[in-house]
């Protein structure tokens, strides 16, 4: 296979490097075969795929989904470069509450194979085209998230002056998320 797979520091978040064979012409990786992900994650469908953009400076997130419209996500980078972060928002983990982060680019090809028990959200460190499959169809009124600057999760973003939606700014924070009980 041409894929490497390993975890991060959180239990369940896969960074996953992909061999780039190059010549003169460029170069050429396979970019993800169903074969290869059944057998390292016996449970997961990709049934949807999305392409974002982001400027330079963009922050996204931190966002997930309700039960039961949760979604699993392979985040890719098809040009440019992001920070992308996932934060564990299962309860009955020892890591709930914390956030792992990881650069993705064109340049290393590789991708964060994030669980649909986590937030997630990037930091455009470059113009970027963001790709990635989720295991759940997009479900408007289970959509929900916690502020990108929330001190209790303290995601270092490394950015000054980033751009922000007015929908992200609205985010709630990661107290109220607890005391609303919209975590798994």
């Amino acid at each position: 296979m041409n894929f490497k797979l390993n975890e991060t520091q959180l239990s369940g978040v896969f960074l996953i490097q992909r061999t780039i064979f190059n010549d003169e012409r460029g170069y050429f990786t396979e970019f993800f075969r169903e074969d290869y992900f059944k057998s390292q994650f016996k449970e997961i469908n990709f049934v949807q795929e999305n392409l974002s953009f982001s400027r330079k400076g963009v922050i996204r997130g931190l966002h997930f989904q309700k039960l039961p419209f949760s979604q699993g996500k392979l985040v890719s980078v098809i040009h440019g470069k992001i920070l992308d972060v996932a934060v564990n928002l299962k309860k009955s983990s020892k890591d709930f509450g914390k956030y792992v982060m990881a650069e993705l680019s064109e340049d290393n090809c590789h991708s964060l194979y994030i669980p649909d028990y986590f937030a997630h959200g990037f930091v455009a460190l470059e113009d970027s085209y963001v790709l990635y499959k989720t295991t759940e169809y997009y479900h408007k009124e289970s959509e929900r998230g916690i502020r990108y600057d929330d001190p209790d999760i303290g995601v270092k973003w490394n950015i000054d002056n980033p751009v922000i939606s007015e929908k992200d700014l609205k985010l709630t924070t990661f107290k109220e998320l607890i005391q609303e009980g919209d975590y798994f």
